[in-house]
């Protein structure tokens, strides 16, 4: 038990310390770690010069083997009455401290692996058809996107441009997006890198990712239908990216993990489970503070460390700082999809919000916040934090 007066329902106790970059005041940013409703300045209490960089990169490279030890004298320090005196000057209100990016970005990509997505997703695009391409169940799709476009939660989204297709039209136009959606998604942060020419194997998913963080790929539906063929989303996807603040470590989700669903097919050798990595997250997606949607992470058909597998499957390293996130988060009821495209069914059954107000895609001044939690130790539940993000008119 922590000395710390926490509440018996804090999700930002013990069990969890997610990490996050902070600063106050005019002050230079720096790592933090969440404890209840405040932050544990970890350059004042530890001794390592890591901890006064503006991100988490520098303490991310030391390892698995540091990122441990780090996580046992945290908790020792909150934990322990002898260190009260010393450790109380350096924790500070959430509400009164400023967050940003906790990684520097180095590559970006997001994945497409949750079966119910891609088949809601494909009933539309293809009614009649089989919903899924055929490689689907083969392998973990995802695509490059634009890593300085990944921004920190908060932060305004402008209405991207681009061109997009009219029907009956001779030729396509450019302006405003029209179909502006979201995407809930998880994000995982690579923190010791590979070698190139090296894949990492399934079972060494632990060994390079460090934690797990929320992802909205906020996207252009009406661009993405022109541009996404036949290279994949471009320009409808890449404006904006954004993650929440916090980061939280893998091993504050041990009591999370959970079988994935029965593959079929069998995935090839490279692909195969050794380990159990699918992740009980239930997220709530709220738009202008109405809960629209409970995706469970839990259904995802491919696992991170599948995907993480693919990834480097052709050699290609990863670097710290990498982050690749799942896709849209789906469920098997209407209520559990996780993005507008899928909640409308491609606007043809716009929802209400309070009042009445219908919403096939996001209108202007539109505010998405996404949180999740977790199962953590000792009948707890591990919080996420939230990625937020309110819509201005294109510029």
């Amino acid at each position: 038990m922590t000395w710390l007066d926490l509440g018996e329902d804090s999700p930002y106790g013990t069990a969890n310390l997610p990490y996050g970059v902070f600063s106050r005041g005019d002050g230079s940013p720096r790592v933090g770690v969440r404890i209840g409703e405040r932050v544990l300045d970890l350059t004042a209490v530890l001794d390592d010069s890591v901890f006064a960089e503006p991100s988490l990169n520098a303490f991310l490279a030391q390892g698995r083997a540091r990122w441990s030890a780090v996580r046992a004298r945290i908790t020792a320090l909150l934990t322990e009455e002898e260190h009260r005196a010393r450790v109380e000057p350096a924790l500070f209100p959430v509400s009164e401290v400023t967050m940003h990016l906790p990684v520097l970005i180095g590559d970006y990509v997001d994945f497409f692996a949750n079966e119910f997505h891609a088949g809601n997703v494909g009933m539309m695009l293809r009614p009649g058809a089989d919903p899924l391409p055929p490689n689907w169940k083969h392998l973990p799709l995802g695509y490059v996107g634009r890593a300085g476009t990944v921004m920190i939660s908060g932060t305004p989204v402008a209405r991207p441009h681009g061109q997009r297709r009219v029907t009956g039209a001779a030729a396509p136009e450019f302006g405003p997006c029209v179909h502006l959606d979201f995407e809930a998604e998880v994000g995982f942060v690579i923190g010791s890198g590979s070698r190139p020419g090296r894949p990492v194997g399934v079972g060494e998913f632990a060994d390079h990712v460090f934690g797990v963080c929320l992802v909205n790929d906020w996207s252009a539906r009406d661009l993405q239908a022109w541009d996404a063929t036949p290279l994949g989303p471009s320009l409808s996807k890449a404006f904006a990216t954004s993650v929440s603040p916090w980061v939280v470590p893998l091993d504050a989700l041990e009591h999370a993990r959970v079988e994935p669903p029965a593959r079929d097919p069998e995935p090839l050798p490279y692909l195969a489970d050794t380990e159990k990595w699918g992740l009980d997250i239930t997220l709530e997606v709220r738009l202008n503070g109405h809960v629209v949607s409970n995706p469970p992470f839990a259904t995802m058909y491919w696992t991170p460390a599948q995907m993480l597998a693919q990834l480097t499957a052709n050699g290609a390293a990863v670097r710290t700082g990498d982050l690749y996130a799942s896709g849209t988060v789906s469920g098997p009821l209407p209520a559990q999809r996780g993005c507008l495209l899928e909640l409308s069914w491609g606007g043809h059954e716009p929802i209400s919000l309070p009042g009445g107000a219908p919403r096939a895609f996001l209108e202007d001044r539109d505010e998405v916040v996404i949180t999740a939690t977790a199962p953590g130790a000792a009948g707890t539940r591990v919080g996420f934090g939230e990625v937020s993000g309110r819509i201005l008119p294109a510029r």
